[in-house]
């Protein structure tokens, strides 16, 4: 079936996809250049959860630069190449799925913490969530390029960052599952043992209360924001695999595309929202933007000095 997609010619989707992406785009890398500032240069020790915040950060700021790419495609479709846009396909897939890890990654750090602070202690270190970084990242790069081989090249021809194909795609939808939903219940089985043992483990003193409270923190920000800005576009993958592999209509196909840019521009919010995790889930993070500059301790990084 050959269903053209009017998605591009919707002036009215333009001008509310304009308005949404501009403030993202504005605000997603102010914030977590800003943020990425604290973390580097405002705060003198680096812990393990600092770690996978900076590789959040670092790639909260990737997705956001191509935002701009979107806007051109999406206003005026694709006359750029192709070259290019199958490498801002790989780029913003690469930096999509590393965000989904780390994140991931934080819930783990904070369940062993938590649930098994002896065996952490041993288990963790700033080295070893740097290497768990550059796993992440080796792993999505090879992924990503192995995506971009598989699929039709025409996809890339006319337009970018939108499917336009209704050939099923059994890739993205095996993504979705190993790339979201496996992450998804890992992380609410963290979030669901660490609440549990908080239930019943008395603090000894107002310094492991505050700890219980940081982590709770943490957990439960990164579990409400990845279920808000990550389930919509994942439930979109598997709808429209299922749609198109039933070959639906094309006003249902079409409806399709339109729900999975709404839910593309929730999923880059996440870009945004990450911020707010750093500001309620991290002490460090709001003493070091709040503190004057001489009631920090001394930072040995280079920033300090400037």
């Amino acid at each position: 079936m050959n269903c053209s997609s009017n998605i591009i010619l919707d002036s009215s989707l333009k001008l509310s996809s304009l308005i949404t992406y501009i403030p993202l785009f504005f605000f997603g890398t102010t914030f977590n250049i800003f943020a990425l500032w604290i973390f580097c240069c405002r705060l003198p020790k680096w812990t393990e959860t600092m770690v996978f915040l900076v590789n959040l950060m670092v790639v909260d700021i990737l997705i956001v630069l191509t935002i701009p790419f979107r806007i051109y495609a999406f206003f005026h479709g694709w006359n750029l190449g192709t070259d290019l846009c199958r490498t801002l396909t790989i780029f913003y897939f690469v930096n999509t799925y590393i965000s989904i890890f780390t994140i991931s990654a934080i819930a783990f750090d904070r369940y062993l913490a938590i649930n098994n602070p002896l065996k952490y202690k041993g288990f963790m270190s700033p080295m070893k969530a740097f290497i768990t970084c550059c796993f992440f990242w080796t792993f999505c790069i090879i992924v990503g390029i192995l995506r971009i081989l598989i699929l039709n090249k025409g996809e890339y021809s006319n337009t970018c960052f939108i499917k336009v194909s209704t050939e099923p795609n059994k890739m993205n939808l095996a993504l979705s599952v190993i790339g979201f939903f496996f992450p998804l219940v890992f992380i609410c089985f963290c979030s669901g043992k660490i609440m549990k043992n908080l239930r019943v483990k008395e603090p000894l003193d107002y310094k492991e209360k505050n700890a219980f409270r940081k982590a709770m923190n943490i957990i439960t920000s990164n579990l409400v924001i990845f279920v808000v800005c990550f389930l919509p576009v994942h439930v979109g993958y598997i709808v429209r695999f299922v749609a198109e592999s039933n070959q639906a209509s094309c006003l249902t196909l079409e409806s399709i595309r339109v729900f999975m840019h709404w839910a593309a521009i929730i999923a880059n919010s996440n870009c945004v929202l990450d911020t707010l995790c750093y500001y309620f889930a991290s002490t460090e993070f709001r003493n070091a933007l709040f503190k004057q500059k001489h009631f920090l301790p001394k930072c040995s990084s280079p920033c300090c000095s400037n």
